[in-house]
This record gives C-alpha cells, sequence and structure tokens, in this order.
C-alpha cells in the first residue's frame, strides 16, 4: 500500500502539486477546494478579529475612566495627523531622492538595492516616524540623514502631545 507522498515523489514538484497531494491524503478532496476553505476561513477571521478591535476600541473611549483621564481628542486627532502628514512628506522625500540617487537596499548578505516606488517610500517613512524599524530597508546615502530626521519627530511630537495633555489637566484642576 503506497501512500500519495510516495507515488509523486519522483517527479519535480511545484507548490500546488504538492498542495493537492497533501489535501487529497488529508481531507481526500481537490486542491482547489482545500485553497478555497482556507481563503473563506481566514476571511472569516480577519472579519471577526476587525470587529473584535472596533469594539475594544468603543468600550476604550466610551468607558467613564476614560472620560475622567488625561486624553484629549483634539490633541489626539491633531497629532495623529501631524504625524501622517510628516510620514507622507518623506515618503515624498525618500520617493524623490531614489529618482537621482540610491536610497534604500533590501536588508540582506547581498545588499541588493531596493527598486523603490511610492508605496515602499510610504512603508519605509510610516515604519521610521514610528520608531518600528523591521530592517528589511536600510537607508543610505543622504536618506540616513533624512531617516534620523524623521525618526527624531517621531519621538518628539509624541512626547510634546503628551506634555500638553499633562499641562492642560493640571491646568484644569487648579481651577
Amino acid at each position: 500500500m503506497e501512500l500519495p507522498f510516495i507515488i509523486i515523489s519522483n517527479t519535480v514538484l511545484k507548490n500546488q502539486r504538492i498542495l493537492t497531494c497533501f489535501s487529497l491524503s488529508v481531507t481526500g478532496t481537490d486542491y482547489y477546494y482545500f485553497e478555497r476553505g482556507f481563503t473563506i476561513l481566514s476571511g472569516i477571521l480577519i472579519g471577526i478579529t476587525i470587529i473584535f478591535m472596533i469594539v475594544n476600541l468603543y468600550y476604550f473611549f466610551n468607558n467613564k475612566s476614560f472620560k475622567n483621564s488625561y486624553f484629549s481628542s483634539i490633541l489626539f486627532y491633531k497629532l495623529f495627523f501631524v504625524l501622517l502628514g510628516f510620514t507622507i512628506g518623506f515618503a515624498c522625500l525618500y520617493y524623490l531622492l531614489s529618482l537621482n540617487e540610491v536610497v534604500l537596499l533590501v536588508s540582506s548578505p547581498t545588499g541588493d538595492v531596493a527598486d523603490v516606488t511610492f508605496l515602499d517610500s510610504l512603508y519605509f517613512s510610516g515604519v521610521t516616524i514610528l520608531s518600528v524599524g523591521y530592517g528589511d530597508l536600510v537607508p543610505v546615502g543622504s536618506a540616513r540623514f533624512f531617516s534620523l530626521i524623521e525618526a527624531s519627530i517621531g519621538l518628539l511630537l509624541p512626547t510634546a502631545y503628551f506634555m500638553k495633555a499633562l499641562t492642560s489637566s493640571r491646568e484644569k484642576e487648579d481651577e
């Protein structure tokens, strides 16, 4: 008695053939239905996750203890849109610099030059201003200087926001 894996093990396998063999042996069905089931399941799980996050945000903003906190929605929106503006501005800067020089390298042993699109620039700018720094793209040349400036802005603006929120709340308590 041969397993389905042994039957096709002598040929060069592509991903679809491997998954077909796997789905036939495990589920007794075809690859198309196997893949379609995962697509539907992942879509359902993504929807549940998004609903869960929205419910948590709703609870957070409508909680009584939140209403008595130092949070200022006006300052929050101002900070959000200012950071968004800086992110898009620096993304444009990186993209325009990439038209004349190499600004980003792919972080790999070969150090390949990144083929920079605007979305890549936007991704790099967002990762930089939020101080995440995954390390998958590395700035070179003049982009190094601008990425330091952007990271500094990403650290200093939220700090100034929290200082302003604390100062405003203390002024209200004193009155």
